[in-house]
């Protein structure tokens, strides 16, 4: 089995007002990928996702294009914290 890995997403461009929340809800869930995304004030999209390598591959790959009205500039991931058992959105942070 392989061993769950915890990431911060921070997501640049037009990401806001295009459904990336959601979008990116349905797409983790359907890749078995954890943790949470919300909007941040500044435009971005921020997201913690965690499970194995290869869905955190997916779910990086996916955020780096997003939903289809999405333009993504760019997505700086690091290291995070944190045990999740779904993924949800949250507020805007």
């Amino acid at each position: 089995m392989s061993e769950r890995r915890t990431r911060r997403l921070e997501i640049y461009g037009q990401v806001q007002g295009v459904w990336f929340r959601e979008s990116m809800r349905l797409e983790a869930e359907r890749l078995g990928v954890t943790g949470w995304v919300r909007n941040r004030r500044d435009g971005s999209v921020e997201a913690v996702v965690q499970g194995d390598e290869a869905a955190l591959a997916a779910i990086e790959r996916w955020a780096r294009r997003g939903p289809e009205a999405a333009e993504v500039a760019r997505v700086e991931s690091s290291e995070a914290q944190g045990d999740f058992a779904s993924f949800e959105k949250r507020p805007t942070g």
